[in-house]
């Protein structure tokens, strides 16, 4: 279980969640001191480490969407957030993917600031209110690579096995 710790309307662009103006940072490890820069007391906690890992972002529909860059998906990797959202820009989604960050589509979701969520592949559950909502599956293909890690950590999991079997 875990806390809203941010709740977000429709249409988050990848501009509020990582602004254009520090794609000169682009290396993972540096990116999510920019996570959400311009919601600075949302910021401010992050940096200070305030908002615990596994703690849960909730948006409407489209989140994700504008430019290609995938640091709006790596800087919410960093600290180790899920996003649960309505619907995924499909861009970002695969760019959440490709990193390994939790990403969860619930269409009919109902969440607000600090309420408590227990969320598994198939249901989101809200501890406050007591509804139930059901969870889109992603494929077998793309959530084997986020329990990997990510599409690096999947790959190099798929090369050492086929090493092994090849030995």
């Amino acid at each position: 279980m875990a806390n809203v710790v941010l709740k977000l309307g429709d249409d988050i662009s990848t501009d509020i969640i990582y602004p254009g103006r520090f794609m000169a940072t682009v290396l993972p490890t540096e990116t999510p001191q920019y996570a959400f820069a311009d919601l600075v007391e949302f910021n401010n906690r992050l940096k200070k480490g305030e908002i615990p890992p596994g703690s849960l972002i909730v948006a409407g529909k489209n989140f994700g969407c504008g430019s290609s860059r995938e640091q709006a998906a790596s800087c919410l990797k960093g600290p180790d957030l899920i996003i649960v959202a309505r619907h995924f820009a499909r861009i970002f989604l695969q760019n959440s993917i490709n990193l390994g960050l939790r990403t969860i589509i619930c269409p009919d979701m109902d969440a607000a600031l600090g309420d408590e969520l227990e969320v598994t592949t198939e249901r989101v559950l809200n501890k406050n209110s007591g509804r139930s909502f059901e969870v889109v599956p992603l494929s077998e293909a793309r959530q084997a690579i986020i329990n990997a890690g990510g599409l690096v950590a999947f790959t190099r999991q798929r090369l050492l096995l086929q090493m092994q079997k090849d030995a």
